[in-house]
């Protein structure tokens, strides 16, 4: 349930002594300065969350609603029914909110024909795009993504009502938000608003971000993926609107032998950017939103399931997913119907608007504050093998004007003790025995940003360029990711 003044609280900045008790025990010469950094960062990013207006995610839901379905086979030519209607007026959003904030997205159109089995026929999928161009360091990227199309019980039936509310018109809702409301703000990186077919199909629509990507050279930092994020009436009775599920790969893609053997031998295996991308997230919830918090899921997505993430991480890019705390599988792939007393489908009645605003600011202040940040170090080692201390090193990051050095107990499933390394590349840590803790390093910004805490070796590289230089060029000269099915 929502109480008046919950929601009026959202906004609220948690206090210096929580802030502490997040970071706690720390050297004493960093607490301070960290918590009024942390204080200035969340009073911005407070004034971002409270932007977000769940009656403007409400329109643009029942405008996505209205289009009655956006099965990505179904109807291109119609100006108010099928898939091809929907990606214009997504389309149309992005050039509204371009033309608001003086032009500053890009509106782009990526499109691919496909085939496969939950194709009737070669069938064209269109990626709807806006992109924020960051300012000095335009080719680092983080991205927000859902899907557009909707299906029902048959995933062939491209001509029943499916309406998609939750799954994922409520995704498709947040990332338009998100745009809307960071497109006032400015960034060193790029952030990329992207609105996905075929995800029902294949998940073809992050195959295509994901080769798009590649082709591009971006250095994605991030994608947030949000698919099924409006429900808070869980099949099982459960009631949670103060929970979002955030799901991260345990060990990255592409590590190879030597890779693996190092992570074995020294850890890693619940260290890959995508789970520090969670914790990083996770961290940042509690600090900015009132009564909001992250489960962090220790999956690469539900079981046995998948989403539009799972081509990004494929192709080397760090990735998660958002998803509602609770679900109800009866509102999920299920003809609009009423049978045995029970009512089935994807209606807009199984969204909840304040719980998909709050799932949007987290969305909003993650971006936000990877964008604003410098990206997390490169070339994190550490050494101490049979000493009492710890040396931890990394290579500088142009844009820092300092660095934290983090680290917890390996069975802690967050980062609990840090100390500033100043704008050194290199930080002993007397008395702390390196058998005994994981470690990482995070960059610092001249405002106060800092990045997600990048763990040591291949395990832990946010951005391996191999990773998309190995990929598999197709006749385009566009490099492809390997197929992934739902």
């Amino acid at each position: 349930m929502h109480h008046p003044t919950a929601i009026a609280r959202t906004f609220l900045v948690a206090t210096l002594a929580s802030l502490a008790a997040l970071s706690a025990p720390v050297v004493a010469s960093d607490t301070a300065g960290a918590a009024a950094a942390n204080a200035h960062d969340d009073q911005v990013l407070a004034a971002i969350a409270a932007q977000v207006d769940p009656q403007r995610e409400r329109r643009s839901l029942e405008r996505l609603v209205g289009f009655g379905t956006r099965q990505s086979a179904s109807a291109t030519g119609s100006a108010t029914r099928g898939i091809g209607a929907a990606r214009r007026w997504v389309r149309a959003r992005f050039a509204h909110i371009a033309a608001a904030c003086g032009g500053c997205l890009e509106v782009a159109s990526v499109p691919q024909v496909v085939t496969g089995p939950r194709f009737a026929r070669p069938t064209r999928i269109v990626d709807e795009l806006g992109i924020q161009r960051g300012r000095s360091d335009p080719d680092r990227v983080v991205v927000i993504s859902a899907h557009l199309d909707s299906r029902v019980t048959d995933v062939m039936n491209a001509t029943a009502d499916a309406p998609g509310a939750d799954d994922d018109g409520s995704g498709v809702a947040a990332v338009l938000e998100a745009a809307r409301v960071l497109s006032h703000y400015r960034f060193p990186a790029t952030i990329v608003y992207a609105v996905l077919s075929g995800e029902e199909q294949g998940l073809y629509g992050g195959k295509l971000l994901a080769a798009t990507a590649i082709a591009r050279g971006w250095r994605v930092e991030a994608q947030l993926n949000n698919d099924i994020i409006g429900n808070v009436h869980g099949q099982n009775g459960v009631v949670d609107d103060t929970h979002v599920r955030v799901f991260s790969e345990g060990m990255k893609n592409g590590l190879g032998a030597h890779g693996i053997r190092e992570v074995r031998s020294n850890g890693g295996e619940v260290d890959s950017p995508s789970r520090n991308l969670a914790r990083y997230i996770a961290r940042l919830a509690p600090r900015v939103l009132w009564n909001f918090h992250v489960r962090m899921i220790y999956r690469t997505d539900r079981f046995d399931r998948g989403g539009d993430q799972i081509p990004m991480l494929a192709a080397g890019f760090p990735a998660v997913r958002f998803t509602e705390a609770v679900e109800n599988y009866h509102r999920q792939h299920q003809d609009v119907r009423v049978a045995d007393g029970i009512a089935y489908g994807d209606v807009l009645a199984g969204v909840d608007f304040p719980y998909l605003a709050q799932v949007t600011r987290l969305n909003a202040i993650t971006l936000a504050s990877l964008a604003w940040a410098p990206p997390p170090p490169t070339m994190v080692r550490i050494s101490g093998a049979v000493t009492p201390n710890t040396l931890v090193q990394w290579s500088a990051v142009p844009s820092a004007v300092g660095y934290r050095v983090w680290w917890r107990d390996t069975t802690d499933p967050q980062w609990r003790y840090r100390r500033s390394a100043g704008n050194q590349t290199r930080l002993l840590l007397p008395g702390i025995v390196i058998d005994d803790y994981f470690f990482g390093v995070a960059s610092v910004g001249a405002d106060g940003f800092a990045s997600p805490v990048e763990f040591p070796g291949s395990a832990g590289a946010f951005w391996t360029p191999s990773a998309a230089s190995s990929a598999p060029k197709s006749r385009n000269g566009a490099r492809q990711v390997a197929p992934m099915h739902r």
